[in-house]
């Protein structure tokens, strides 16, 4: 193997195992209805770049995706920017109190919810409330 077929090779390895990996969409107006619809299981993540909270939260959520790459082969992850839509038709409808909310939805029914909550185990069994809806 010549050394630029190598190092290329080399390369491609340690980039794909991140590629792979499902990144949370991040909400746009509609977007919510759109994937309901589309029959798929939602986690939502109201969050804040300046949140201590949400900070805490997306560790812990990374940790779990980590650990279980089930999570984001079954579940669609959405970023909701609280600066950007807090104020929105969404949070209204939904009644979200505050940013560091998370909620897992399924059509017109909500599976669970979590506000300002950081720990491990709680937001752990969010998660696999919403992997047991996707399997089912």
């Amino acid at each position: 193997m010549k050394r630029r077929e190598f190092m290329a090779v080399g390369a491609a390895a340690l980039i794909v195992p991140g590629a792979l990996r499902a990144k949370p969409l991040t909400y746009v107006p509609g977007l919510v209805d759109e994937r309901l619809a589309a029959g798929e299981i939602l986690f939502l993540d109201f969050k804040a770049s300046w949140c201590g909270t949400c900070k805490a939260q997306e560790r812990v959520l990374n940790r779990l995706k980590a650990a279980n790459p089930d999570y984001e082969k079954n579940i669609t992850f959405i970023n909701i920017d609280w600066d950007e839509h807090g104020r929105g038709e969404l949070v209204k409808r939904m009644n979200i109190p505050r940013r560091s909310t998370l909620v897992v939805l399924r059509g017109d029914q909500e599976l669970g919810r979590i506000v300002a909550g950081t720990g491990e185990a709680e937001i752990k069994e969010l998660m696999d409330t919403a992997l047991s809806a996707a399997m089912a």
